[in-house]
């Protein structure tokens, strides 16, 4: 079963991550497969505007713990180079709109890329988790950036302390949510969605390279300190011994 389902509909492509019985947990194979239909999208004249979602009732979990479960033979600041850094740049340099619908839990290196986005939708039973914390980890996929960048240094570290999740209809009231929808939330994707594929493709492009210069100037040097702090953290005995608490809850549940 291919990792990542792909459906372009007037002038839209949706990207649907489809790794359902793992919660949409990115492994390296849906990475790869994500970052190469970015590259196919940014291309292809037919599309005019991107939307990542999840399959069932979760947008992602972010990363799957259990292909970083072998510690210290896997470096976390070259799994980062090769895998988050690379899809979040991708994204914010992407000359094309990409939407984030977030029909579910979202949390993690997920929770970076949908902030990554150019607009967030959000099923109003969704929420968002920093989730890091949770394992002894430093934010990554630039989370560290774009979160204190929506609600504010103090929240973003709240919520990163505390590892509450943030409720959808919260995030909207905070401006990290664009639009709200629950009975109608496939309808209000569909609308926004056209809205923006019906667009002028290289104003659109030339406004997010404005966007982009004005609050993300040093995103790519944020993206490569923070794969700095996670190979730090990730020698620490706190966060293996919390990743192996991780797996005993699983085997258990």
């Amino acid at each position: 079963m291919t990792t990542l389902l792909s459906t372009l509909r007037s002038g839209t492509l949706t990207l649907t991550l489809n790794r359902p019985e793992r919660a949409n947990a990115f492994n390296f194979e849906m990475t790869q497969a994500l970052q190469n239909a970015l590259a196919s999208a940014e291309i292809d004249a037919q599309v005019s505007c991107v939307v990542l979602t999840g399959a069932g009732k979760t947008f992602s979990a972010g990363q799957d713990l259990s292909e970083m479960k072998q510690g210290e033979t896997i470096s976390y600041r070259e799994h980062l180079e090769k895998t988050y850094n690379p899809l979040i740049l991708q994204i914010r340099e992407m000359g094309k709109p990409v939407i984030a619908a977030v029909n579910g839990a979202c949390a993690g290196a997920a929770f970076g890329i949908a902030l990554a986005c150019d607009l967030r939708i959000a099923r109003t039973s969704a929420y968002f988790v920093v989730g890091f914390g949770g394992i002894a980890l430093a934010p990554d996929s630039g989370v560290s950036l774009f979160l204190s960048k929506y609600i504010g240094l103090g929240r973003a570290q709240e919520y990163f302390y505390t590892n509450k999740p943030i409720p959808a209809q919260l995030a909207h009231q905070w401006g990290m949510v664009n639009r709200l929808g629950g009975f109608n939330y496939q309808r209000v994707v569909d609308e926004l969605t056209a809205e923006v594929a019906r667009g002028p493709r290289e104003a659109f492009a030339l406004g997010k390279k404005a966007f982009n210069k004005a609050y993300y100037p040093n995103l790519a040097e944020v993206l490569t300190y923070e794969g700095v702090l996670q190979e730090e953290a990730s020698k620490f005995d706190e966060h293996r011994r919390r990743v192996n608490a991780f797996f005993e809850r699983r085997k258990t549940a």
